[in-house]
């Protein structure tokens, strides 16, 4: 679907989407948990419904109970006898794919992983590797679909920490599945350190934290059963935030995003952080979980994007409405998405009439006068949301193609933004 945003409008009050990097790993905690868990959900997108085919894939069942306000609770009931064999569909979540396979290969079923979109060109090593030196071997298959086979054992593993901190997550999850104790070495720079942190939080929520060095490069863990609390409440997304957030920043009026977590592990929550730095004014109220942020004079800055690479897209965006040059840098990881964002940011900003020039590993973007013109989404919901977020300054009026990938992480964004028509 197509959408043609006329000088638009963003809501002035906005819910946060539950994060979706909370909810993987709440949902995956609680599919092997000794009870049932009711998990709290708002704005659950296409990653998030992935993970929940997968889980009762493997014989967990997952029954969804709607609220008014549009949020649902999520009784999982955990799996019992796993299923043997499935066949397992990611769709393009590379988040699922990540923490399944090696969770699969703990359980030692057996399974078929149903890849979609760019997902079977997104690079499995070292995780292949480390799999199969503990007996477990992952098969490409012609049809883009990725079959595992084997079963873990306890032992030491060890694994390349700069590639990405997903498949950190899967061992951890499946290392704490085992009977017996292992240890997680990680190697090299530790790239979107956030989001392990999540995770270790994820296991602690069900009493299976493990122990780790206090660099976070060594983890003992498993032998130890995961219990559920009973009811949990995964935070709301500073990724999903990060969009009304700079429509504040460089549209017309403040923007008021509540349901956050000011005290988060989420990487992503640097994003208050750089909209200060950028010069947007910027209040937090810590006692209600909501951040406000007003337009204000916008300068260019330097981003190193490791730890944030997700949101590169609307930094771009805001960066080239800020006065004077803003440089990212740390970004090549971006290049294996759901498109190439690099490239594809710098696309959506030059359409638009921005000045951007694209390096190996992120963007240089000059202050421009964004004109308007036509975004290819290029399948890609960051794209898509950054596009329209441009459009709140644009002279002209700006068409987004592929409107519909919003669903990947965020439904209800097109129900905030409203054409002057």
């Amino acid at each position: 679907m197509n959408i043609t945003l006329h000088h638009p409008t963003f809501a002035s009050e906005v819910v946060a989407p539950t994060s979706k990097s909370a909810a993987h790993r709440v949902l995956i905690a609680a599919a092997f948990a000794n009870a049932p868990s009711r998990v709290r959900v708002t704005g659950a997108g296409a990653d998030i419904a992935a993970t929940i085919r997968c889980l009762t894939g493997l014989g967990a069942v997952i029954t969804e109970h709607p609220d008014k306000d549009g949020s649902a609770w999520l009784e999982v009931t955990p799996i019992v006898a796993p299923v043997h064999n499935a066949l397992l569909d990611c769709g393009e979540s590379g988040s699922t794919l990540r923490f399944m396979v090696p969770i699969v290969a703990a359980l030692g079923t057996g399974a078929t992983f149903i890849r979609r979109g760019r997902l079977p060109e997104r690079p499995m090593e070292p995780l292949a590797s480390e799999l199969l030196a503990h007996g477990v071997k992952s098969t490409d298959n012609a049809d883009g679909s990725l079959t595992v086979r084997g079963k873990l054992t306890a032992g030491d593993y060890s694994i390349a920490a700069n590639v990405s901190s997903q498949f950190v997550t899967g061992l951890l999850f499946a290392l704490s599945l085992l009977d017996a104790p292992s240890v997680l070495t990680l190697t090299g720079e530790i790239e979107s350190a956030p989001y392990i942190d999540m995770t270790v939080n994820a296991l602690a929520a069900f009493g299976a934290a493990p122990m780790r060095t206090a660099d976070g490069r060594i983890y003992r863990l498993g032998g130890c059963a995961l219990r559920t609390p009973g009811r949990l409440y995964p935070e709301g997304d500073f990724s999903g935030a990060a969009f009304p957030l700079a429509a504040g920043a460089i549209g017309k009026s403040a923007v008021t995003v509540s349901g956050l977590s000011l005290d988060s592990a989420q990487g992503d929550m640097e994003i208050l952080s750089l909209l200060e730095r950028f010069g947007a004014a910027v209040h937090k109220n810590e006692a209600t979980g909501s951040v406000t942020v007003s337009p204000a004079p916008l300068h260019g800055i330097d981003i190193d994007a490791r730890q944030i690479p997700d949101l590169v897209p609307i930094l771009a965006v805001i960066a080239a409405t800020a006065r004077g040059v803003t440089h990212i840098t740390g970004a090549a990881r971006l290049r294996l998405k759901e498109s190439d964002r690099i490239a594809t940011t710098a696309a959506m900003l030059r359409a638009l009439g921005g000045r951007v020039t694209e390096t190996a590993d992120g963007l240089t973007i000059e202050s421009s006068v964004l004109t308007g013109g036509t975004v290819d989404g290029a399948n890609d919901h960051r794209i898509v949301m950054s596009g329209a977020i441009a459009a709140l300054c644009t002279k002209g009026d700006v068409t987004i193609l592929g409107t519909e990938a919003v669903s990947k992480s965020y439904p209800a964004f097109f129900e905030l933004i409203h054409s002057a028509d």
